[in-house]
């Protein structure tokens, strides 16, 4: 049934498929406040999973200065997918399909304010739903090339790596294999400024 219309759009079943923090349950239940059960993955061929998101770190809602020392980074990476355009030997990206109704969309939209929401439910591997969404950076948010400066917060890169291994040891050698490091060096921060709208992520 998957991607087929449905008489009654209140009757869909839509999923997000979280390829990064939404891996993990909790950090999922913190934005749609609720309990989200514990993820089961599914892959997402013909796309590629990289570092290639990024935000000003001085501008935008939160700013994170390296502990210990004070530093402020010019810019924060973490992790978005892209279509694999040049058919690369990576393994496609395993993600969790988390199950929300329409109103959770925009709780989630607010949480991924630098991404886009797109439909890629003819590409999910999945029958149990009408509509799959995944996020994927904005046109002024993706980063082909790391920007100079750029780091990636260490917390985020803990949480995403023990949500796949909660899911099991081979889901996250997976994604270590499908994902490569981090390009840019993975710090440790504290919060210095914050404007982060409710249910949205502090630790990075």
């Amino acid at each position: 049934m998957t991607g087929e219309m449905v008489d009654d759009p209140a009757m869909a079943r839509i999923a997000v498929f979280g390829y990064g923090s939404l891996v993990d349950p909790a950090s999922a239940a913190l934005t749609l406040g609720r309990e989200v059960p514990p993820s089961h993955l599914t892959t997402l061929p013909g796309w590629k999973r990289r570092w290639s998101i990024w935000r000003d770190n001085r501008t935008f809602e939160k700013t994170f200065a390296i502990d210990p020392g004070g530093e402020i980074p010019a810019a924060i990476l973490g992790l978005n997918i892209e279509r694999d355009e040049d058919g690369s030997e990576t393994p496609a990206p395993r993600g969790a399909l988390v199950e929300v109704t329409e109103a959770e969309l925009s709780r989630l939209d607010l949480r991924e304010l630098r991404y886009e929401r797109i439909d890629v439910t003819a590409e999910a591997e999945s029958p149990d739903f009408d509509l799959v969404v995944a996020y994927v950076a904005k046109p002024g948010h993706l980063a082909t090339e790391p920007p100079a400066g750029a780091v990636v917060l260490a917390p985020y890169l803990r949480t995403v790596e023990a949500a796949f291994a909660a899911v099991g040891p081979v889901e996250l050698d997976a994604y270590r294999e499908s994902t490569g490091s981090p390009p840019v060096p993975a710090v440790e921060a504290v919060l210095v400024h914050d404007d982060i709208p409710p249910g949205n992520p502090r630790g990075w």
